[in-house]
């Protein structure tokens, strides 16, 4: 069983490394600015002692004010696992920094938010519709969506 890592204790080490970057953390996750985020998904991952070398999920939540990227990492040598979160508040164009430079696991979890949220992943290689058909209108898992 991977053990969870506390998000408050691995706030402190990002906040020593980037001030200024986390929002907030609690025992079961960290959200950090996502002016930060591939920053701090570097650090996460090459960091001895972190070594979040997989990228197991990747999930947006539309909770009206704000989009909410969720990244579940997971490190396969300490077999410990973190809950990242990042934040995008313009409605109108979210945009995030991409990640598949990283985990090659966050190609197609990053269109398929493109694709059903409309949350542009900045630097992603290929970011195009994977489920729905180009000239689809909208994102359907928008809570305004219709």
């Amino acid at each position: 069983m991977t053990a969870a890592l506390s998000g408050e204790e691995i706030a402190h080490r990002i906040a020593d490394k980037f001030p200024d970057s986390v929002i907030i953390a609690d025992e079961m996750s960290v959200v950090i600015h996502s002016r930060s985020l591939y920053q701090v998904a570097e650090f996460l991952k090459n960091t001895p002692g972190l070594d979040f070398d997989y990228l197991t999920n990747l999930a947006a939540v539309d909770y009206l004010d704000y989009f909410e990227v969720v990244y579940h990492l997971v490190s396969l040598k300490h077999n410990h696992s973190l809950v990242l979160k990042t934040r995008c508040y313009d409605r109108d164009k979210p945009v995030v920094p991409s990640v598949v430079s990283l985990w090659r696991a966050a190609d197609f979890q990053e269109r398929e938010a493109y694709d059903l949220m409309g949350i542009v992943f900045q630097g992603h290689p290929n970011l195009k519709r994977l489920l729905l058909w180009e000239g689809f209108v909208g994102h359907p898992l928008r809570r305004d969506y219709l």
